[in-house]
């Protein structure tokens, strides 16, 4: 039975991601800080698509952890995929160091330090899916979210750098930029209905993404369009636009 390893299993994305996975039969390993919190998930996986389902502690901010996690595993997950993230409060970040200093670590150092491991794991063996779902912010710093937009930023480079060096292993590199996406995390944001995107569309374009081997994904296609428009307008400009 092929296996898919979530890391951040906590979040809305993560469900709906465990749950177009089972019913394609695959092995579930679901990780998250609290991890007891999913034994619902867990037992309504195993109930309803009769595959394995396991539960895994795993915490993104502590490094020094992740490699007895990942070998911890009952058996190396085929495709292991990256949801945790953290938006963090801008305007505290600006002034205050730990909060700033969360948004690097989860969004960047975190992620970087689990699937460096999982990418050694999969090269040695010839084979494996790593995805990691990175963010529009990261293609154009904005005063409104330029710390978490930075760390995504490096994320995605990481991803693209990861892909150029194990796609002669064998190995293939997704990278995720799903736009808005009505969860918890943006439940107080004032999103466009027409630019935010479901949770469970995100899960089967993702799903899809991997079979199709893809290397980037926008979920919804206009945020490739959106990014390059943005990107196109003069730093002169851009510097004197309140986004």
């Amino acid at each position: 039975m092929p296996s898919v390893l979530l890391l951040g299993a906590g979040s809305d994305i993560a469900t709906a991601l465990a749950l177009k996975f089972a019913s394609a039969g695959y092995g579930i390993q679901l990780a998250a800080r609290k991890v007891s919190r999913l034994q619902s998930l867990q037992q309504d996986i195993t109930i309803c698509h009769k595959v394995s389902c396991t539960l895994h502690e795993f915490d993104a901010v502590r490094p020094e952890t992740h490699a007895s996690f990942f070998s911890s595993l009952p058996g190396q997950p085929d495709i292991i995929i990256s949801i945790f993230g953290y938006l963090g409060e801008q305007e505290i970040a600006q002034s205050d160091w730990s909060e700033c200093e969360r948004i690097l670590a989860v969004n960047y150092v975190g992620a970087v330090s689990i699937l460096n491991i999982a990418a050694n794991a999969y090269a040695a063996r010839g084979n494996g899916v790593i995805v990691g779902i990175s963010s529009v912010a990261g293609e154009r710093g904005r005063q409104s979210n330029y710390f978490y937009g930075s760390a995504k930023a490096g994320f995605t480079a990481y991803l693209s750098g990861l892909r150029n060096r194990l796609y002669p292993k064998g190995v293939h590199v997704l990278t995720v930029k799903p736009g808005f996406v009505a969860t918890k995390m943006t439940e107080n944001m004032p999103l466009s209905p027409l630019l935010t995107a479901q949770p469970d569309a995100v899960a089967k374009a993702i799903f899809n993404a991997i079979q199709k081997k893809k290397d980037v994904l926008y979920v919804k296609w206009f945020w490739r369009w959106i990014m390059f428009l943005i990107k196109c307008i003069p730093e002169s400009v851009f510097k004197k636009m309140k986004l």
